[in-house]
């Protein structure tokens, strides 16, 4: 059996095995991020040398030339009144995240990106670069030598690429050089955002974990934010605490939503979609324009000119029509399903179906349109 329909079949085995109405339990770590506990974006400019003739052009990129003099007179060589003419060497942007509570001296992965117009990063080595915050202070230093995952070939004729060669990254290329100051023993408590915000996730996350610390211990604010407060004579510190959060279950309720993908096609329906009862058709109307012009050519010795004569076939198709399709009336999703993949249409005519059930205010859910 082809790999794609054995993962189909493992699929819908998996969701076969599921009880009808089964509620899905999802861990609080799942659905929130903790105040505090967080990334920071982190970025530097800098230089990649070692490249084999695929690397910016000085005449087009004046910020290359200036970096490399720059680079070459803190080494004691002086260049400033020299014209370059090397292109081993390109200009790039460096960037990392920098993991909550990460430490000095330990290391994180670094992306490089091209500025200038060099054709390929690969065989590169990316030269001493400060990676700044934000707040403009330098919290790591990346160098390292480059992997690219793509490349290019080209002749006189052709051109192959894979991939994209103008950005790479470096594993554990960067070292950590400053911390920030933050530490969860300087906070009483904990607050939780919820990635999804809705009141009814946040009220059971809220008696979930009253349920485990005690009465009391955590605090509705809205549908974003629970604080959570440690009882008294719980031992362990604040970290402790989350450890013992982030594992509880709960049960997630989402806003009934249709995303549709109109670029793409994609439509994503969630399990609380609702339709009410309506009857839908859906006919298809083909409008085909053919020019075939024809040469008119004059006969011999005569005063006459070539020209073109224009030929037009416009032909109009319209589909057979369907019957009326009965869809809704407070079904499931899989009912919903059936019912739509009855009209025989595909997806793109499937958004502009979408549209009118919802203009006939017959769908019960956010129509989403990305």
């Amino acid at each position: 059996m082809p790999l794609p329909r054995l993962l189909s079949a493992i699929l819908l085995c998996a969701l076969l095995a599921v009880p009808a109405g089964a509620a899905a339990q999802t861990r609080i770590k799942d659905l929130v991020t903790f105040d505090g506990v967080r990334r920071n974006q982190l970025i530097g400019y800098g230089l990649v040398v070692g490249l084999n003739g695929t690397g910016d052009r000085l005449i087009n990129t004046p910020f290359t030339e200036q970096s490399l003099k720059g680079m070459l007179e803190r080494l004691g060589i002086n260049t400033r009144d020299e014209v370059l003419r090397t292109r081993n060497a390109a200009a790039v942007m460096v960037t990392a995240t920098l993991g909550p509570f990460a430490r000095q001296g330990t290391s994180i992965d670094v992306t490089v990106s091209a500025l200038g117009d060099a054709t390929s990063l690969l065989g590169g080595t990316l030269l001493v670069t400060p990676l700044l915050g934000a707040d403009g202070e330098a919290y790591a230093v990346a160098q390292g030598s480059l992997s690219v995952s793509g490349f290019a070939a080209s002749g006189a004729a052709a051109s192959v690429t894979k991939g994209v060669p103008t950005s790479a990254r470096i594993a554990n290329g960067a070292v950590v050089e400053r911390e920030l100051k933050f530490a969860l023993d300087d906070v009483a408590g904990v607050r939780m955002a919820l990635r999804n915000p809705d009141f009814t996730t946040a009220n059971r996350i809220t008696d979930a974990v009253n349920a485990r610390l005690g009465a009391g211990s955590a605090r509705l604010v809205d549908l974003t934010t629970v604080d959570v407060r440690p009882p008294p004579g719980h031992a362990g510190g604040v970290a402790r605490l989350i450890a013992e959060i982030e594992q509880l279950q709960v049960r997630p309720d989402l806003i009934a939503r249709v995303v549709v993908d109109e670029r793409s096609g994609t439509i994503v329906i969630g399990d609380d979609v609702r339709v009410s009862r309506v009857a839908i058709t859906q006919g298809n109307l083909t409008v085909r324009v053919v020019e075939t012009p024809q040469v008119s050519q004059p006969q011999p010795f005569s005063n006459g000119s070539t020209v073109v004569v224009p030929r037009t076939d416009v032909q109009v198709q319209e589909g057979n029509g369907r019957q009326f399709v009965t869809v809704g009336g407070n079904v499931s999703l899989q009912q919903l399903v059936n019912g739509l993949n009855a009209l025989g249409v595909g997806p793109r005519d499937m958004v502009s179906i979408l549209q009118a059930i919802k203009a006939a205010g017959a769908l019960h859910a956010d129509l989403e349109i990305i």
